[in-house]
């Protein structure tokens, strides 16, 4: 992987990274305000639980398909997988919120790097004949950089989990040390997550976590709410 590609990827995977993703817990808030989530060891298998049962078979699935499709140039295979993870995604909240960092990162992109391709997937999603789903984004983004296609698994899986041990020292008693160990404990996580990945088609997507759909349609009807997922 060259230098640019490598430093792109860093930029990608920063918090400063301006996509919204600070606003949102992926049902996290729902599963403290139910007192599922008490301490750092509920937290990792939560987490943990999210990598195996929906980022892996869901998200890098469809950030594998985006970053073929962008190498190879192809956007209806593109909008393909950006449509088949909305479906397979329940949670409308987890849906809206996807699209609306994704909206962030393609807005982004587009004004930092002149390429057609992601010109003509930025005007579909305006159209509304592709949702914009962050991973698909970044899967775009990340293939037309040169970044490998593992390593932006990884990039993904390694965003997801630093966003929501984010949002949980906002929720929780957590403090950095925790939260640097429970990112550490996890890496074999993240890597099981993007092996597990390899071999699926976008036919093949299928996140199963139930409890984590059910807090979610719970945290849509919520009185009070800190986050918007």
């Amino acid at each position: 992987m060259s230098d640019a590609a490598t430093l792109e990827s860093f930029r990608l995977a920063d918090s400063f990274l301006p996509v919204g993703t600070y606003s949102v817990s992926y049902g996290l808030e729902q599963f403290v305000q139910d007192d599922r989530i008490e301490d750092a060891a509920d937290l990792e298998a939560l987490l943990a639980t999210y990598l195996r049962r929906q980022v892996g078979p869901a998200e890098l699935v469809a950030l594998r398909a985006a970053h073929a499709a962008a190498r190879e140039g192809d956007l209806d295979a593109l909008c393909a997988a950006d449509r088949r993870l909305s479906a397979v995604t329940l949670a409308a909240e987890f849906r809206e919120s996807s699209q609306q960092s994704g909206d962030r990162l393609l807005s982004l992109q587009t004004e930092l790097r002149d390429d057609a391709l992601l010109t003509d997937y930025a005007d579909r999603v305006a159209a509304d004949e592709s949702p914009g789903n962050y991973a698909v984004v970044l899967g775009a983004a990340t293939g037309l950089a040169g970044v490998d296609e593992r390593e932006a698994c990884l990039l993904c899986c390694h965003g997801f989990v630093t966003g929501l041990l984010g949002a949980a020292q906002r929720l929780l008693s957590l403090g950095h040390t925790d939260a640097q160990r429970i990112l550490d404990d996890l890496g074999a996580v993240m890597t099981e997550a993007v092996e597990d990945s390899a071999d699926r088609t976008i036919d093949d997507m299928t996140p199963f976590a139930p409890l984590v759909d059910v807090l979610a349609a719970d945290h849509e009807r919520a009185e009070r709410r800190l986050f918007a997922s």
